[in-house]
């Protein structure tokens, strides 16, 4: 399948944005030169041997939120052309720096590079509750647009701006966390439920926010950050878990099933417990211990938590006595569908959904092993084996050790990547146009971190 690889155009009029309330970042991209020789010929040059492969970000799924960051999608560059709802592979994003981090919330996107420069994180898509900052409208200062069309800088209030990097993005439902290095973490948009860690302010306006919040209150370095659907869940570096926000289905591990609007250490089955990685994405959580072992907490009514308790709501973490599944490296969770890693490179799925084992398999309780085959491995290929998985709200990622990307579950609105809207039962190989290092996958879009070939 071959990629079309075109440009983005910031050639919105003002009057249409003003009108739209859509934002799009100022100045016009840089024009690619062609060379030519006397004869008019196309002059050829081969990339050197010591020349380091660059960093591509694409893009693809439901395009009419900006979630994708491509303007023309949503407002076509002249009138002979069509709004595109739904960009079903995967297409190139021009950024305005080297991307090292993605996350993707319900309609928009957080994007970070690593760079010390005083820009250094992107929104774009939904803001109507300021989970990208305050974006201001050039024709009314006290305005924001509901609505970023394009990459736009989000302005952090970090104290040393030039020596703090960002490590880490990760969206919600309408709220999102940012890692950085020296400041921690801070959060944006709906704090309806204490899920920015602050306190709740009862009928609080949301929209046109100025509100970045630092988070207090955690012991320790957090070095990994999760969001769910209207929860967070923060890691130290001391293998300490911390959550706060909604709370009626456990989501937040505390005991309790009230929200809580300041990070709060889990307890539980986790005291004691060195943790390595945790994962939410709606109201499920999971935390992976540096001995292999996971633990599960909150929704439960799809039987993601089934081997440890019957309970639907979940307050409080359970080890999850993993049969057969070897050890764990790595866990995804996503909306009613769990995924795990072990170190042999190979994915075990269990929850409600198409689970990638064909449409006979919607339901399981207990992990089921996804045959490696379908991730490539074959006789002639036996080194082949998944290096990183994710969930979507319902649908799974795998990246391969060789830089392939597989995806299988709801299509929804293509989010799949894969050329069509149909659902996909099997794990697909996306077309990419190099080796995938990353993806952020979620409601209704994807986001993937591609290294060039050349």
């Amino acid at each position: 399948m071959s990629l079309c690889r075109l440009r983005p155009s910031s050639r919105l009029s003002s009057r249409l944005r003003q009108v739209c309330g859509f934002a799009t970042a100022s100045g016009e991209p840089a024009q690619r030169s062609r060379l030519r020789g006397h004869s008019g010929e196309p002059v050829f040059q081969y990339v050197g041997q010591n020349r380091k492969p660059s960093h591509r970000v694409f893009v693809w799924g439901f395009s009419f939120t900006g979630a994708l960051g491509v303007p023309s999608f949503v407002v076509p560059d002249s009138g002979r052309k069509r709004p595109r709802q739904y960009q079903l592979t995967p297409y190139r994003l021009e950024t305005p720096a080297q991307i090292s981090c993605a996350g993707c919330g319900y309609g928009f996107t957080l994007i970070s590079s690593s760079t010390t420069d005083a820009s250094k994180l992107w929104g774009m898509g939904l803001n109507r509750d300021s989970q990208l900052g305050f974006q201001r409208s050039q024709h009314d200062r006290k305005q924001s647009y509901e609505f970023v069309l394009e990459p736009s800088p989000v302005v952090l209030p970090l104290s040393s701006p030039l020596q703090t990097r960002v490590l880490q993005v990760d969206c919600g439902r309408a709220h999102a966390l940012v890692l950085t290095d020296l400041s921690s973490v801070f959060s944006l948009g709906n704090n309806a439920y204490g899920q920015c860690g602050r306190p709740i302010v009862e009928d609080e306006v949301y929209s046109g926010s100025h509100i970045i919040h630092k988070i207090q209150g955690i012991s320790g370095r957090v070095v990994q950050v999760a969001c769910g659907q209207d929860h967070s869940l923060f890691l130290t570096d001391q293998g300490r878990v911390y959550s706060c926000g909604w709370g009626a289905d456990g989501q937040t591990g505390l005991g309790h099933l009230h929200t809580c609007p300041s990070p709060v250490e889990l307890k539980g089955a986790l005291s004691g417990v060195q943790v390595r990685q945790v994962s939410t994405y709606a109201d499920c959580s999971l935390a992976l211990s540096a001995d292999g072992q996971v633990y599960g907490w909150g929704n439960s009514e799809y039987g993601q938590l089934a081997m440890a308790t019957d309970q639907a709501q979940v307050s409080s973490p359970h080890r999850l006595p993993l049969a057969g599944v070897g050890r764990v490296v790595q866990v995804a969770c996503g909306g009613s569908q769990v995924a795990v890693l072990n170190d042999q490179g190979e994915v075990f799925v269990w929850g409600y959904g198409i689970l990638g084992k064909g449409p006979r398999l919607s339901e399981s309780s207990v992990p089921e092993q996804i045959p490696p085959q379908l991730f490539g491995r074959t006789e002639f290929n036996p080194s082949v084996a998944v290096s990183k998985i994710h969930c979507g709200l319902s649908h799974f990622a795998a990246v391969t050790n060789g830089g392939e990307l597989f995806v299988w579950g709801k299509n929804v609105r293509g989010c799949l990547g894969i050329g069509h809207r149909d659902d996909q039962y099997f794990p697909w190989r996306v077309t990419v146009p190099g080796q995938v290092v990353d993806v952020a996958c979620g409601v209704d879009h994807m986001v993937a971190l591609v290294k060039s070939l050349i």
